[in-house]
């Protein structure tokens, strides 16, 4: 059976068989000996990694070690609240802090300036009015960012609408093909920002892409 450590656009760690294409943590130990799930998080500093770094292999939520946590893809991490790890993802780890600090009009910002944005974005609740996006306003949200509109997450790339699950996304549609219902945002504000200055997160790899 698979384990709890799966992980969906609005942040929830969920027993799914799709392991998807990043993993990640949320800076230490969520399990109890029995492999179960116990908390939530652990600290601050919830990371996106690569699957694979250096040869190191690890047998998953062995006892007294952080659980690893699994993502479709980056796109999918950083809308539940996770940044670019700065040891296996240095590069792109430089990348997101530049961007963040020229959202914001600033140098680069650190790792632990990160985390703190972050865990105030997190803290919001999913339908929280902040979290509200006009259907005029879709147009200016940047590729990468997740929004939801009831149960359902999109992923936006190229102009249209990927419908996300955790086997991938699903045919690309246009924003007419939403209902009435509000829409928000899942990517946390600050994260959105550093999308609109430049960083590209990685798609999965099967996601519809826009033409060249």
């Amino acid at each position: 059976m698979p384990y709890q450590n799966r992980v969906d656009p609005a942040g929830n760690i969920c027993v799914h068989p799709a392991r998807g294409e990043f993993m990640g943590n949320r800076g230490g130990v969520l399990h109890d000996a029995d492999q179960h799930l116990v908390r939530h998080q652990k600290g601050r500093a919830w990371l996106v990694c690569v699957t694979e770094f250096k040869g190191r292999r690890r047998k998953l939520m062995q006892p007294n070690s952080y659980t690893e946590l699994f993502f479709l893809d980056e796109v999918t991490a950083l809308a539940a609240g996770h940044r670019p790890c700065f040891e296996c993802r240095r590069q792109d780890a430089l990348a997101f802090a530049e961007a963040m600090g020229k959202s914001r009009g600033e140098e680069r910002l650190s790792a632990p300036a990160i985390d703190a944005l972050l865990a105030v974005e997190r803290k919001r609740e999913p339908d929280a009015p902040e979290r509200q996006v006009a259907r005029d306003a879709l147009s200016s949200l940047p590729d990468g960012a997740i929004i939801r509109q009831g149960n359902t997450h999109y992923g936006l790339r190229g102009g249209r609408l990927l419908p996300w699950s955790f086997e991938g996304y699903g045919a690309p549609l246009d924003a007419d093909a939403l209902s009435g219902d509000p829409v928000r945002l899942a990517t946390p504000p600050s994260t959105v920002a550093a999308l609109t200055h430049g960083y590209r997160p990685a798609f999965h790899s099967r996601a519809w892409k826009p033409a060249t």
